[in-house]
């Protein structure tokens, strides 16, 4: 005689008698929020998203509840409510991406990649004028920022990592504090030291030192991290082959951290790439394609998006968003780059 077994049903997988209290849970949700809305206050997206939630908690907790008992209910509530949590967090992210790229797409137009604004005002038609300015100076502006703020940090985290040396817990310290410096405490530094009473005009060099004074403790800071990850074992190592000290650091410690250096790099472009308050003191915006960094005012990203919101006109407006389409473009992609670096092995 055969006995047949029925087939086990796979416990993350709900039957469909144990769905049916779950779409009763889902239809109260979506009734009880649609009463609310339209018999009391709760009027708007947040009421409704207030309501919502309140309900959801409620009804899938009870719907757990009557499956399987009450500590169920309970572990349903608080994952409800974590859930809740962070729908309610990514909020201001989705809408500030969508808003920028609904906006920010419509101003983009033949010819904004290839023209500048010399010959063009923000409140001229959009098919006049363009970013190509803006572009150049923030590239030229990132890239001596770069040279300047890149050796500096990545030599100060080898100091307090590999060095050790005197004054090792106050260069840590000022680090830190660094990091806390208002951007524009940076452009009016420079301004009052380079540009005020010595006779120097606005330049993107200028701009480039104010900008390495918010990138320096960013890079300082995540290459020190990356270099305490490096195992003690690879430097001992170094040192018992009869290398001495900067040998090992420069060909065993150094490239063994190149992903993590690069990632330190990339998060402090990203850190700079969209500061404008340091700019409005150094640089002084110029309209027109400038390629030479110590001579003459340069354009740049930021400075373009804050002089055509302050116009205030229905092209400034659209040329601005667009402005904030690119930049915000420039920034995220350095943002994945460092996280795709970020997540290969030291």
């Amino acid at each position: 005689m055969t006995i047949t077994t029925p087939k086990p049903t796979k416990p993350w997988r709900a039957t469909p008698k144990a769905m049916v209290p779950n779409f009763i849970a889902g239809l109260s949700v979506i009734l009880g929020t649609w009463f609310l809305i339209e018999f009391t206050g709760l009027a708007g997206k947040l009421g409704a998203f207030l309501a919502a939630s309140a309900l959801a908690i409620v009804t899938l907790s009870l719907a757990a509840g009557i499956q399987r008992g009450g500590q169920a209910a309970k572990n349903v509530a608080v994952g409800t409510f974590v859930a809740i949590g962070a729908i309610t967090a990514m909020f201001p992210v989705v809408s500030i991406l969508g808003t920028v790229f609904v906006r920010g797409i419509r101003g983009i137009y033949v010819g904004f990649f290839t023209n500048d604004m010399s010959l063009a005002s923000v409140n001229d038609p959009l098919d006049k004028g363009g970013i190509l300015h803006a572009i150049i100076g923030t590239l030229l502006l990132i890239l001596f920022a770069m040279l300047i703020s890149v050796p500096l940090g990545i030599l100060t985290a080898l100091y307090l990592t590999e060095i050790k040396g005197p004054g090792s817990r106050l260069i840590r310290f000022l680090v830190q504090a660094m990091s806390g410096v208002p951007s524009i405490v940076a452009g009016l530094f420079i301004y009052s030291a380079f540009i005020s009473g010595t006779g120097r005009g606005f330049s993107g060099f200028m701009g480039s030192l104010a900008l390495s004074i918010l990138m320096l403790p960013t890079v300082a800071r995540t290459a020190e991290e990356v270099l305490l990850l490096i195992p003690a074992d690879l430097r001992e190592a170094g040192l018992a082959l009869g290398a001495t000290q900067w040998r090992t650091v420069a060909m065993v410690v150094v490239p063994a951290a190149k992903s993590g250096l690069i990632t330190a790099v990339i998060l402090g472009v990203a850190r700079i790439a969209g500061e404008t308050a340091p700019l409005l003191f150094t640089t002084g915006g110029g309209d027109a394609v400038n390629g030479n960094p110590f001579d003459g005012v340069m354009g740049s990203i930021p400075f373009a998006i804050w002089k055509a919101l302050i116009a205030g006109s229905e092209e400034s407006n659209a040329r601005a968003w667009a402005s904030i389409f690119i930049l915000l473009v420039i920034v995220l992609a350095l943002f994945f780059s460092a996280r795709r670096l970020g997540k290969r092995r030291v």
